[in-house]
């Protein structure tokens, strides 16, 4: 395996699209439990209650649902620049540097084969919280209550070729594979990665809807499953749709629940325990396709919409 890179510090934020946003940023705040940082014409700026950064999810509006872009932070500013350079030289698609947004300083952008853009920064703001907002401890970001989400967790792209997607995140990014899928056909069904001592941050599934540069999900964590079954409640009490779980995932071992946004995207609370990735010379876990047919880890079988549903939803015609 690739020498581990510790360039990016960590998934910094992501950027949902939703054609529908006022119900979308309702659901994100008042049912999903984010907090609202900012606003302008086109985006709300959203964080968990522990983010440190002004932002984890940057809500826009759109004609459509799915992904604008998926953002990490680098280490250092010389991290940054090393990072560039890397991606500069692997032939893969550069948009160059662009100006940031109330979370964030300058970032240089990049779109993996698939139509993915990504971007990476090192200049960031820091989350202040007014008077209302703040922690009693000072070790924590902001005051929570209910079952809000603590922090970004993760998200999952959709891919037609995993194994060429492997090659861009390991050569752009410096990320290592942690776990994966292997198909009997001799494909990758499926790689998980992290840029640091998480388990993963980012995941890439097969595409079998026929589209193009599509978002699975995004995820926040929770501190313990006792939220992830109050927030099931939640979304029951409010009308949401529950897709699948609570349950136990077999690959990362996390406690999962799924739910689609007003507008379509499919969101996760997940709970990892204590699970970190040490081993420096950590090789990935292989789950074969005779594994996944067994389910998930106590036995649920992977309902079909969870190998379909993206967005933005592929047009038929």
């Amino acid at each position: 395996m690739p020498e581990t890179c510790q360039d990016l510090a960590h998934l910094a934020h992501v950027e949902m699209l939703t054609d529908r946003f006022e119900e979308s940023l309702d659901f994100f705040t008042r049912v999903y439990g984010l907090k609202l940082s900012g606003q302008d014409e086109t985006s709300a700026y959203l964080r968990a209650w522990d983010d440190y950064e002004h932002a984890s999810l940057k809500l826009t509006r759109a004609e459509t649902t799915g992904i604008g872009h998926v953002a990490y932070r680098a280490a250092s500013p010389e991290a940054l620049e090393r990072r560039v350079a890397a991606i500069e030289a692997s032939g893969y698609k550069t948009h160059g540097w662009v100006e940031g947004d109330q979370s964030h300083g300058r970032a240089f952008r990049f779109e993996d084969p698939f139509g993915h853009v990504f971007e990476i920064y090192y200049d960031t703001v820091w989350f202040e919280a007014p008077a209302e907002d703040q922690a009693a401890l000072k070790n924590t970001a902001s005051a929570f209550t209910g079952a809000a989400p603590r922090r970004i967790d993760h998200l999952n792209l959709l891919a037609s070729d995993v194994t060429e997607f492997r090659r861009f995140m390991e050569t752009c990014l410096g990320s290592r594979v942690t776990e994966m899928i292997q198909l009997d056909n001799g494909r990758i069904g499926g790689c998980w990665f992290t840029v640091n001592n998480k388990t993963y941050d980012l995941a890439c599934t097969e595409e079998h809807g026929g589209g193009q540069g599509r978002l699975h999900h995004v995820t926040y964590a929770t501190d313990q499953r006792e939220d992830i079954l109050r927030a099931a409640d939640i979304f029951l009490q409010n009308g949401i749709h529950i897709e699948t779980g609570p349950h136990k995932h077999a690959i990362q071992g996390t406690f999962f629940l799924y739910v689609w946004e007003p507008a379509g995207n499919r969101v996760e609370l997940a709970n990892s325990g204590a699970r970190l990735i040490l081993a420096p010379d950590w090789k990935p876990i292989v789950w074969t396709e005779t594994d996944r047919k067994k389910g998930q880890a106590w036995g649920l079988k992977t309902i079909e919409t969870f190998h379909t549903h993206g967005t933005p939803p592929v047009k038929k015609g």
